[in-house]
């Protein structure tokens, strides 16, 4: 990925890469990645001098960017070596999509909501990341075309695992996905052995509502 990176940010975006060491994350490659990707574009610019806080942030249609400590603690869980292909379950702002992008061989990202993915394509082409499919589509269905995957992130709450997803998930797999309720849910890591999935709880987290077919309605 290659970027210009605006002075005045690169300080801040240091002080969070070294925050989320102190916090616990460990995976060189995670913090690489933060430390590159510019999230203060990600955000609408009126929120720009908040980018670097580990907190959440509203960034349009009733949609939130994750806290980076979530993020960081979420990308480290699929162990990516860079040679992944991956599905990620709600584009949002796309600054996840950028990360996994920097970590994995391909991403293939879903969104349902098309204001949302009309402003990520061009974002991610101006930062000439060039390993990333879109699809305007119900992520609770997956991205049947390009499966299986050696890693699916869920950007969403959702009741159950979605059986496409399940069933697109490659053997040895990582699926991650907040379970739960609308208001609540539990980070949870999911790994495909055989015709079954491991479950692990990681930490309690609050997401938006996973909407859709395998998800919770509309």
């Amino acid at each position: 990925m290659a970027h210009p990176v605006e002075p005045e940010f690169r300080g801040a975006r240091r002080r969070l890469v070294e925050q989320l060491q102190d916090g616990g994350v460990r995976d060189l490659s995670v913090l690489r990645a933060i430390d590159q990707v510019p999230r203060h574009l990600f955000v609408p610019p009126a929120m720009r001098h908040r980018a670097y806080e580990d907190s959440s942030l509203p960034i349009g249609g009733g949609q939130t960017i994750s806290q980076p400590s979530v993020h960081a603690r979420a990308l480290e869980l699929l162990q990516l070596t860079g040679r992944e292909r991956v599905l990620e379950i709600g584009t949002g702002s796309a600054y996840q999509t950028a990360l996994l992008a920097a970590l994995a061989a391909q991403v293939f990202t879903v969104e349902r909501n098309r204001d949302l993915l009309d402003r990520a394509r061009p974002l991610l082409q101006q930062l000439d990341v060039r390993n990333v499919s879109f699809s305007f589509a119900d992520g609770t269905l997956g991205w049947r075309e390009y499966a299986p995957y050696d890693g699916i992130v869920v950007s969403a709450g959702a009741p159950h695992v979605p059986p496409s997803l399940a069933d697109q998930l490659a053997e040895g797999g990582r699926l991650l996905i907040p379970l739960g309720t609308r208001e609540e849910q539990m980070l949870t890591v999911c790994t495909r052995r055989g015709t079954q999935l491991d479950f692990r709880d990681i930490v309690p987290v609050r997401f938006v509502p996973l909407i859709g077919a395998g998800g919770w309605p509309s």
